[in-house]
């Protein structure tokens, strides 16, 4: 039986590092650096857990209609991962802006404010 999977999609330098809490959760961590390999590697095999970092679009640097670099991500968890738990950790002053991900019929598992603590993520892991 194979292990399963936690996507991380490392796009900032305030990404942590919790590949050990990963390892310890029985998970085998796919490390990407963008929504559109996370994308690509869930149309291959679903994930169990995505872990990545919220952006809020404060121009018009996302296509379409979309105010975040999630929405696409969340749309395609709908078609090709619909268990997979998403936990999504954003800066202080982005938070207020995480209601946009609403405007998505996808639940979000989590949500924490960067910097994160080990325990924050532990708690949400054991919660899956």
């Amino acid at each position: 039986m194979s292990k399963l999977t936690v996507i991380t999609v490392v796009e900032s330098m305030l990404f942590p590092n919790y590949g050990n809490l990963y390892q310890d959760k029985g998970l085998e961590e796919y490390m990407v650096n963008s929504i559109r390999k996370a994308i690509s590697l869930i149309k291959k095999r679903p994930a169990a857990v995505i872990v990545v970092e919220f952006f809020y679009a404060y121009s018009t640097n996302y296509s379409g209609v979309y105010k975040s670099n999630l929405e696409v991500l969340l749309v395609s968890l709908i078609k090709y991962s619909p268990n997979t738990k998403v936990i999504v950790l954003a800066k202080k002053k982005e938070m207020q802006f995480i209601n946009v991900l609403n405007a998505v019929d996808y639940p979000l598992h989590g949500v924490l404010q960067l910097p994160t603590l080990p325990s924050q993520m532990k708690a949400l892991l054991d919660s899956i």
